[in-house]
């Protein structure tokens, strides 16, 4: 099997004229697709690069890290040979929120070892669900993947299956921009009068008087040859000669009296807000300020990133750690604390009164900041004043100490 996925991401050796295909369509440009909006890009690149940024760590039950588990090593290293950890994250991440699915095809050896975690575009995977227990005498989900003509079927135990969105059944994510769809086709339209507004040099539509009568053929003449002259690609100068009688009247409509620009920021917020992406991730500051942008850095965490993780978390302890391992209590666990640091002053007074409280010896504390471990840091250090509480007083007590 894992031939095949080699396979898979081998270059094509076919080669496309670019004299007989769409210039737009070499470089995989759509001016109609979703990830043109820049509301929608944004909230997906934001949730996919918080994703992707973050390691993640495989603790036992007494919470030390575990890191010489095969599992581990692909996930936080080399998952395959074609990417390293954090492109294959950010990868599914998008998947996960553009196509409501994202899949990873996990490839073991003969002895049982795992060799491989293989993305598979959403595109090209169908769930297929055994109710009449043909396959295994017990109700199962299998995945059928479609490449280049050929279909294979995985047992779901071997498919990673990230689902996005508010499943209807618990089984396949929905996208966002499915929900969404009547509201997304508001956004790029708008969008789209923008753009045509900018190409004509940001002329209103306007009305033609003129004497005499003319003909259909002649009235779509004139109206192609103003449209020559008033787009700004052919007419820079912005001069546009009329003939004898004619007048042309602007209808005077302006963006700010249709609260177009309120109305799009409206939108976007919308959007944001059903991916759970703040507005400082969108550069809206209008009703921020710094202290308050940390704090919905922190809300972005509890409210968004805390269950897209967690789905990541309970998805690799079920398919990658066996059930031994799991009753052991083995898990994953992504470390988000590089998403909850403050600034330097935070960062230093939280990890100072860590120290003192016998929270972190002196070389965690050193690492969290980046420094190398010094000899005699690994031990608990506190403050000698304290004491357990059933010894509080007995300094005080007849014997309890001696006079000068």
């Amino acid at each position: 099997m894992k031939n095949i996925f080699k396979r898979f991401f081998n270059k094509s050796e076919k080669t496309t004229q670019i004299n007989n295909m769409n210039f737009k369509e070499f470089f995989g440009i759509n001016v109609d697709n979703d990830l043109s909006e820049i509301t929608y890009y944004t909230c997906l690149k934001v949730l996919s690069e918080s994703v992707g940024k973050l390691s993640i760590h495989l603790k036992d039950n007494k919470n030390n890290r575990i890191v010489d588990h095969e599992a581990l090593q692909k996930l936080k290293f080399a998952p395959n040979p074609f990417m390293t950890s954090t492109p294959m994250m950010t990868l599914l991440e998008t998947w996960r929120n553009h196509h409501g699915n994202a899949y990873a095809y996990l490839s073991y050896d003969n002895r049982g070892r795992l060799v491989g975690i293989y993305p598979m575009h959403p595109q090209n995977v169908r769930i297929l669900i055994d109710n009449v227990k043909l396959f295994s005498g017990e109700e199962k989900l299998y995945y059928e993947y479609n490449h280049n003509g050929k279909t294979y079927v995985f047992d779901s135990e071997n498919v990673l299956h990230l689902k996005g969105g508010l499943s209807k059944d618990g089984i396949v994510g929905v996208s966002v921009r499915e929900t969404l769809a009547t509201t997304f086709n508001g956004v790029k339209a708008s969008q789209k009068y923008l753009n045509t507004l900018y190409e004509r040099g940001l002329t209103a539509k306007a009305v033609l008087k003129y004497t005499g009568d003319l003909s259909k053929e002649m009235q779509k003449k004139m109206l192609e040859a103003m449209e020559d002259f008033i787009n700004t690609n052919n007419n820079p100068s912005g001069i546009f000669p009329l003939p004898l009688g004619m007048d042309l009247t602007p209808l005077d409509l302006k963006l700010s009296d249709t609260q177009f620009f309120e109305l799009k920021k409206y939108t976007a917020l919308q959007i944001a807000g059903a991916f759970g992406v703040k507005p400082n991730h969108l550069n809206d500051y209008d009703k921020s300020s710094y202290s308050n942008s940390e704090m919905q850095n922190l809300t972005f965490y509890v409210d968004t990133l805390l269950y897209i993780l967690t789905l990541y978390e309970e998805e690799f302890n079920l398919k990658l750690l066996t059930e031994k391992e799991r009753l052991s209590g083995l898990r994953f666990e992504f470390n988000v604390a590089s998403i909850l640091k403050g600034d330097l002053k935070t960062q230093a007074e939280c990890i100072t009164k860590f120290i003192q409280s016998g929270v972190y010896t002196i070389n965690e504390a050193r690492n969290l900041v980046g420094l190398p471990a010094v000899e005699g840091g690994d031990i608990i250090v506190m403050n000698g004043s304290y004491v357990r509480l059933e010894d509080i007083g007995i300094a005080y007590k007849k014997g309890g100490g001696t006079s000068g």
